[in-house]
């Protein structure tokens, strides 16, 4: 893969943070492919479906991939919008929740012969008064997919082993 992609400009960052953080027994070049290739989340998360709308650079899941997620044809959209294989994805929701200004970073920290992984993201209220509700909505949403991410890169580097 070729080295770190950044978009020119830094999307808006939310005034609410979210931030959730799972380690996983097996090293990076496990961990990263699971996160940072789009049509893998369906083996690992909740999700039913996970595709690109659209390739990025370098192709396919890089720096402009517009990237789809459904449960039971309801998702989200999202841009991605940094792209450092395989320790850093940067992502903005363009669709899918009633929020904002919407960012999040994965990071894959190499921890010992594990990773951490580190899932920050901070957003916009589009309702008043929601904050909190999406706050919760949301913090549990990135908790399950950091968790699963870690969950389903253990039973992969298990049976490796």
């Amino acid at each position: 893969m070729s080295g770190p992609t950044h978009r020119s400009y830094p999307p808006p960052a939310g005034l609410w943070p979210i931030e959730a953080t799972a380690r996983s027994s097996a090293p990076v070049e496990v961990v990263w492919p699971l996160i940072g290739e789009a049509s893998r989340w369906k083996e690992w998360s909740f999700l039913d479906r996970s595709d690109l709308l659209r390739s990025g650079e370098p192709a396919p899941d890089g720096l402009g991939a517009i990237r789809r997620f459904t449960r039971f044809g309801v998702g989200s959209q999202e841009e991605v919008v940094a792209w450092e294989p395989p320790n850093h994805l940067g992502y903005t929701m363009l669709k899918g929740f009633p929020v904002r200004n919407y960012r999040a970073d994965v990071t894959c920290t190499p921890d010992g012969s594990g990773t951490l992984i580190h899932w920050s993201a901070t957003f916009d209220t589009k309702i008043p008064g929601t904050g909190h509700l999406m706050t919760a909505v949301l913090g549990r949403t990135i908790n399950r997919f950091a968790t699963g991410a870690a969950d389903y890169a253990d039973q992969l580097h298990g049976r490796a082993r």
